[in-house]
């Protein structure tokens, strides 16, 4: 049963990413800016930080590349990164405290690597952005979003892992 909840979980933020993007396109906030939710990756990060790091690895390879399959144009971007990052996550939250702050600057932080990586593979794939056009344009809007997500959803998302007990899971 809990396998069923948190598999409904991450729909209901895939799918309210997607709402989120498409009722705040365009000129919401500035024509000049770009507001990327990454509202399903941050599940996964608290996923991995609350629950099991098997559980994250397995819940980020299936929404990214359900999300390549979705949104991109090239399969396996998102597929890998959002494994290899909650791999990451996992591994940093067993050198720091494992508080809800930290989690918070983690996942913010880890949402920072995600932008940039994807950024420097537009860069190959012939992107015309600088990296301070990118900043400026897309990286820091993107960061402050994503941080009042983060702020209004991690203590829920939290206890609602915490509840599911994943714990117990095998590392």
């Amino acid at each position: 049963m809990r396998y069923f909840i948190l598999s409904f979980i991450a729909l209901v933020f895939f799918v309210f990413e997607s709402i989120f993007a498409q009722m705040f396109a365009g000129d919401a906030f500035g024509a000049d800016k770009i507001l990327v939710p990454h509202f399903m990756m941050i599940f996964v990060f608290f996923l991995t930080m609350y629950g099991s790091r098997k559980m994250g690895m397995l819940y980020g390879a299936i929404l990214g590349l359900t999300y390549d399959v979705v949104y991109t144009e090239i399969l396996g971007i998102y597929m890998f990164l959002l494994p290899f990052l909650a791999y990451l996550i996992s591994k940093s939250m067993k050198i720091l405290q494992n508080n809800i702050m930290v989690a918070c600057l983690t996942a913010l932080l880890f949402t920072a690597v995600l932008e940039v990586v994807i950024f420097q593979m537009n860069i190959i794939l012939s992107a015309d952005m600088g990296f301070g056009e990118f900043a400026e344009r897309r990286l820091v809007p993107t960061l402050l979003l994503n941080l009042a997500f983060i702020i209004i959803s991690c203590y829920p998302l939290k206890r609602m892992i915490e509840m599911l007990d994943l714990q117990g899971e095998t590392e």
